[in-house]
Order: structure tokens, then sequence, then C-alpha cells
């Protein structure tokens, strides 16, 4: 009987181990296919088009023209995300999109400005820098650097959140001029 004990004892531990191994096995594969919260990113990916986004910034120096309430359009192409971003002047003349470090480097990608013109609710309308921002993940912050006309690199954290997408034929501006709900 003893016998019968033990050798039951050593066929639960094998299947135990067994168990604990396929378990690992799986935990695994979730971890490297990303599928560990059972969505994949295709469900979650935006479909291609163009929608309204708020711009979030550390600094109450650096954020999109008041007239848009930290508004600009995210702009969906192929899985690539752009966010274009109008300023509050002409002072910042470049971005990058991470560290002021990596930005100073030879040959770092920096992000050129376009001018946009702000047309407020008074009728004044003012040329500013706006610029196309690149975009990995929604909600989430990234590291973007500015230089400003003194030549000096800033470190700053962004993230894009609260998605609306444009109707077909809407206005741009005034979507971005209309006050949220």
């Amino acid at each position: 009987m003893f016998k019968v004990g033990i050798i039951m004892f050593r066929s639960m531990k094998k299947i135990s181990a067994s168990i604990i191994c396929i378990a690992v096995a799986i935990a695994i594969s979730f971890a490297i296919t990303g599928c560990s919260k059972g969505k994949s990113d295709a469900k979650n990916a935006l479909a291609d088009g163009k929608y309204v986004a708020k711009f979030k910034s550390d600094s109450r120096m650096f954020h999109v023209n008041e007239a848009y309430s930290d508004k600009g359009i995210l702009t969906v192409k192929d899985g690539k995300m752009t966010m274009h971003i109008s300023l509050t002047s002409k002072n910042i003349v470049n971005l990058y999109k991470g560290k002021a470090e990596d930005a100073k480097k030879d040959g770092a990608k920096l992000i050129k400005p376009s001018t946009d013109t702000i047309h407020f609710e008074d009728g004044i309308n003012e040329e500013v820098y706006g610029f196309d921002v690149p975009v990995s993940k929604l909600n989430k912050k990234f590291d973007l650097a500015l230089i400003g006309t003194r030549g000096k690199w800033y470190d700053h954290k962004v993230k894009v959140v609260k998605l609306r997408k444009l109707k077909k034929g809407e206005d741009v501006e005034k979507a971005l001029l209309a006050k949220e709900k």
C-alpha cells in the first residue's frame, strides 16, 4: 500500500510540473505577441481619417493656441498618426520627437513649422507656427523637445487624448473653434 502512495505522489508531481510548464509557456507567448489584455492592435487601431483631439502638454508655456482650446487635428493614414497643432506664436521654431539631447545630434529629424492663420471670434487673424507631430500611441505621454528663437532646447512630455472623428465635409477650423460640451 505504501508503494502505491509513493508512485501516485510521483505521478502527481510530474503532472503538476507539466501544468506549470504549460502555463509559463502560454504566459510567455502572450507577452511576446502583446495579447496580454486580449485585445489586438488591429482591433484598437483608428480608421484612416481626420479626428479632432486634445493635445496635452506638461507646460503652460508650450501649448496649442488658446483659440483652439488645446485641440488639433489628428490624421490617420495607413495606421500612422500625425497631430497638427497650431501654437500661440512663431517663437518655437522646431520640434523633435524625443529628448532635447538627441535633437542636438547631427542627423536628428527635426519637425519643421508651417505657417498657420488663426481666425479669432472677434475677427482678428494671427499668423502662428504649426507643426505635424508624429504620434505613436494615444493617451500615453511621449517626449517632445522644442527649440525657440533663443536657440535653447527644452524637454516636454505631451500626449494626445479625447478623440472625435470629423464628419465628412465638416469644416476643420470650426471643429477646432467649437466649445466642448
